[in-house]
């Protein structure tokens, strides 16, 4: 089997904790490879996600590695015997590669988390509330591009957003309810699917008022994916220069301490629903 050219971020990952363990057990790329007979720079293509590597081979290494974490080594192993080709694929060379990350990640999260200050997240997006924003990118898309883009987004929502799906919170700074992309009627639509999407029993919507007590953070964007187990989770943050995965386990740690300090400073789920409304109310 060839390696691959382009390995999703998830792919990238399993080769990262592969490395991680390597370093931890002080063994050499040399010795690991040595485990299977394989040639040195294939266990280098194997930690940088660019060659597969099966289950049982995971084990293997895992038991060279003296990992004991075993709901840890499962997991890792579950994720790379995945063979899963998912509808994100069918927009590769359409969107950018990142979005594409994103859409797998949120595949396979086990729950979803996610802190906004100037944008409605993402998955909550309508329409015209996305076409405005896509919009604005720099420099313009193509009305091909940005079409693919704004299809993407919404197969996005209509996943996330559907009944039974995998729990999602939000954390939606009022300063993003506030902002007009695409001009009152689309932030009305906006905020009147926002107020709908919150009645759903997978989601968690709250507003974090500029009455509260205190700002942590830098004010960007952060999404938090649960993984299978807390050692698998990912934190992406957005950048001028496409999303970017942190997966260290000070950053998790970090982020998620974020996230709880300011869910402490949220208002509630219908203090939140009120707060929505009168903005509304207001346009």
């Amino acid at each position: 089997m060839p390696p691959r050219t382009t390995p999703s971020a998830r792919q990238e990952r399993v080769g990262i904790e592969l490395r991680k363990m390597r370093d931890c057990a002080e063994r050499t790329t040399a010795q690991a490879a040595a485990l299977f007979g394989f040639a040195r720079t294939k266990i280098t293509q194997i930690e940088k996600g660019q060659y597969p590597i099966s289950a049982e081979r995971v084990r293997m290494l895992a038991c060279d590695y003296a990992e004991s974490d075993h709901a840890f080594v499962e997991a890792l192993a579950a994720m790379a015997e995945e063979r899963h080709r998912g509808w994100w694929e069918d927009y590769r060379g359409s969107v950018p590669i990142g979005f594409l990350d994103i859409a797998e990640m949120e595949h396979f999260a086990e729950g979803m988390q996610t802190y906004q200050v100037s944008h409605v997240p993402g998955a909550m997006q309508t329409d015209a509330y996305a076409r405005a924003i896509f919009r604005e990118v720099y420099p313009p898309l193509p009305p091909r591009l940005l079409e693919a883009r704004l299809e993407h987004r919404l197969q996005r929502t209509a996943l996330m957003m559907r009944q039974g799906a995998r729990p999602y919170s939000a954390l939606v700074h009022e300063a993003a309810l506030r902002m007009l992309f695409g001009g009152r009627d689309a932030t009305r639509q906006q905020l009147d699917k926002l107020l709908e999407f919150s009645e759903l029993p997978h989601v968690t919507l709250r507003v974090i008022s500029f009455n509260s007590d205190g700002f942590i953070g830098a004010g960007q964007g952060v999404f938090y994916a649960k993984g299978p187990v807390p050692r698998l989770d990912t934190v992406q943050l957005d950048a001028v220069g496409g999303p970017a995965f942190l997966h260290e386990q000070k950053y998790l740690d970090n982020y998620r301490h974020m996230i709880d300090v300011m869910a402490e400073r949220s208002l509630t789920e219908s203090q939140s629903r009120d707060v929505i409304r009168l903005i509304r109310k207001e346009l």
